[in-house]
């Protein structure tokens, strides 16, 4: 198995929109194969000028590594989440260095919610819900299920499926973190 089909564990990220508002959840819980290290881990955060909210899954050193290059990106293109996230994919994509990087990003802006992952892929999900990590799936399964079925908040189905998986995956805790980006003007 090559280092880029792991399974990335030891996390869950999600990210909704509704009725224009973007917000991102993370669990707190850190995993050392199948020990609990920490459960109040902070997994997303805002960057520039609190416009962009990002999240990660894997090596908490790596996603750390890619934070500062994503944040250094966005600076570089002000603010511009898509450029941003291109040409740090070719980076991680064709340095010698950030290909052995084993972390996934969450990338969310008013206008774009974006994937970036080390094989130099950026996704930008068709549908108002996002997530990634070994938690993923059932969040996404959840928020897309609320997200049709009941008139539940960006931040209210948020907490609602990281819960849900929460209980469903052994990797993700029920300490959720939420944030969320500010409305245009």
């Amino acid at each position: 198995m090559n280092n880029n089909s792991r399974i990335i564990r030891s996390t869950t990220v999600l990210a909704v929109r509704k009725d224009n508002k973007a917000v991102m959840a993370a669990d707190g819980q850190v995993s050392l194969g199948d020990t609990i290290m920490k459960h109040n881990a902070t997994k997303v955060r805002y960057m520039y000028k609190d416009r962009v909210i990002v999240g990660f899954a894997g090596a908490a050193a790596d996603a750390f590594n890619l934070f500062e290059r994503l944040e250094a990106k966005l600076e570089t293109f002000n603010g511009n989440l898509t450029r941003a996230a291109v040409d740090l994919a070719q980076d991680w994509r064709t340095d010698k260095i950030l290909r052995r990087l084993e972390a996934l990003l969450l990338t969310m802006d008013q206008d774009h919610t974006l994937i970036i992952s080390g094989t130099g892929d950026i996704i930008e999900p068709d549908e108002e819900v996002a997530a990634i990590g070994s938690g993923g799936p059932y969040a996404l399964s959840a928020g897309r299920a609320l997200l049709e079925h009941s008139s539940l908040v960006a931040k209210d189905i948020a907490r609602e499926s990281m819960l849900i998986a929460a209980s469903i995956c052994i990797y993700t805790n029920d300490k959720i973190n939420i944030l969320e980006l500010k409305q245009k003007d």
